[in-house]
């Protein structure tokens, strides 16, 4: 019985010591990135198409392509879209506002769905000038952000802006990866969410009344998982 006993409580030390032990850190596993894309070809609008206030489809209504950049006009009000749907990538947006033009607004539209319209159910990454890292929810997206910093259908960026003096370069690097987004500006982490409804939907550049430029729209489709 006392034998029993010894190994009963040798085995509760050894449960004991184990729980105490300090648990070995997960490391999220990284994306399987496919092989890069650039959706904007410096050359034309190859692979995109539009939707505008009146119904037009023409892109050149509001975008063209000069010395190698997209130029946006911001009239009229609507917006480009890739005319294929992706679902989780790593997306590269490098745009400025034209500094003799002045500031303006903007948006990056990701898993676009429903009808066409002004403006489509969809999750926007803010470009409107200093406001880059917002997060809007376009429709009613599903999708889960940080309610301290959500007002309304905006999300507000969790540190002050981090864009360049106008006419400089910007960069948003934009990690949409199954239901986690993630809204890197200029290298600086600004906003999050979870949860996002997982579907494949165009991705879309807003007109949005202002004159903006693009020179990079470049695209890392994330391999889905095994």
């Amino acid at each position: 019985m006392k034998h029993r006993t010894r190994i009963t409580l040798a085995a509760l030390t050894l449960a004991l010591l184990a729980m105490a032990a300090p648990q070995e850190a997960t490391t999220p596993k990284a994306p399987d990135f496919g092989e890069t894309v650039q959706l904007f070809n410096g050359k034309n609008l190859d692979g995109w198409t539009a939707y505008f206030q009146g119904g037009t489809s023409d892109p050149s209504e509001a975008f063209f392509v000069e010395d190698g950049i997209l130029k946006c006009k911001g009239r009229p009000i609507g917006y480009l879209h890739t005319k294929k749907k992706y679902t989780s990538y790593e997306l590269i947006v490098e745009w400025r506002f034209n500094a003799e033009k002045g500031a303006g607004n903007s948006g990056v539209l990701m898993r676009v769905m429903g009808e066409n319209k002004v403006w489509p159910n969809s999750i926007e990454a803010q470009l409107h000038s200093r406001n880059a890292g917002d997060i809007w929810n376009i429709g009613g997206f599903e999708m889960k952000t940080d309610s301290e910093r959500t007002e309304g259908r905006r999300t507000i960026k969790a540190h002050e802006t981090n864009e360049k003096p106008l006419g400089e370069w910007n960069r948003y690097k934009i990690l949409l990866d199954g239901g986690n987004l993630t809204l890197e500006v200029n290298g600086l982490v600004q906003n999050v969410a979870t949860g996002c409804k997982v579907i494949a939907g165009p991705i879309g550049l807003q007109s949005e009344g202002a004159w903006i430029e693009f020179r990079k729209v470049e695209l890392r489709e994330i391999k889905p998982g095994k």
